[in-house]
């Protein structure tokens, strides 16, 4: 089984709606088509599908036909959805939409198995065909901290050689960056799985204002008695948002120490 994902960037204004012409050529799809004219939102959608490949071409679908399907249903539903709702649309209910309107006319020999919108940058929101009815949303935050990588049970020796310049007595710096997954049912009044505002309250209260420039070893609890590798940062701040995040649930935290080394862990 190989698993495709194709990436359609577009901007759309309300005032499109019905007014798309899909005829014209797609000048740049790399920034995205239709381009931002003015101040408009810029949006990101990920399609995923999954299948065997064509023996002779290689082929499990030709990334032209995604292309289709999503500026096909996405583009003139966000311009319709945009024209009535305005700026407080729900981004869980455009997806829904999208993924409603796009999975059955996906090819029959690669079916549509995940699809995920990029708000922003930091945001996004996703949903699996393993789990019907649920959707994914994650955010991204960022905290700086100190810490030293050191254990009692190990010489001094031990430790330099365990955790090299990690070890430094005094400790070392990192620019961490947070990502929350929360997953749940998008109904009730507001569409959302979780209000974004309200999800970002309880991390930065539980999490953020925690940890934030803060010396691991010496200014929290609970890295007190915890060597704080990231793997260990990543598990201590599940226990500190799993219980918090209702009525949606916690799904996966996953934490950059480094761009180039991160730890992620979701409850098992």
């Amino acid at each position: 089984m190989v698993r495709l994902t194709r990436e359609v960037r577009f901007s759309v204004d309300r005032d499109w709606a019905g007014h798309v012409e899909f005829s014209r050529p797609v000048t740049n799809s790399w920034a995205g088509w239709p381009s931002a004219v003015g101040i408009v939102p810029y949006l990101r959608l990920r399609a995923t599908v999954a299948g065997e490949p064509d023996p002779v071409t290689g082929y499990l679908c030709n990334i032209t036909v995604i292309d289709r399907l999503l500026r096909k249903h996405a583009i003139p539903f966000t311009a319709a959805a945009l024209r009535e709702h305005g700026w407080r649309m729900s981004a869980e209910h455009l997806l829904e939409h999208i993924w409603e309107q796009v999975r059955p006319e996906a090819p029959s020999n690669a079916p549509l198995v995940a699809l995920e919108l990029c708000a922003t940058p930091c945001l996004r929101y996703a949903i699996e065909a393993e789990t019907p009815g649920m959707v994914y949303l994650t955010q991204q935050f960022e905290f700086a901290a100190a810490h030293r990588l050191h254990c009692a049970e190990l010489s001094d020796a031990e430790n330099r050689t365990t955790f090299g310049k990690c070890n430094n007595p005094n400790g070392h710096g990192h620019n961490y960056l947070l990502e929350v997954t929360v997953v749940g049912a998008a109904d009730g009044p507001t569409g959302c799985v979780l209000p974004l505002p309200a999800f970002e309250q309880i991390v930065s209260d539980r999490v953020i204002e925690r940890l934030d420039h803060k010396h691991l070893n010496e200014d929290t609890e609970e890295f007190r008695a915890v060597n704080p590798s990231v793997e260990n940062i990543a598990r201590v701040i599940w226990g500190m948002l799993a219980e918090h995040v209702a009525p949606a649930r916690l799904h996966r935290v996953r934490v950059w120490e480094t761009p180039k080394a991160w730890a992620e862990y979701s409850g098992v």
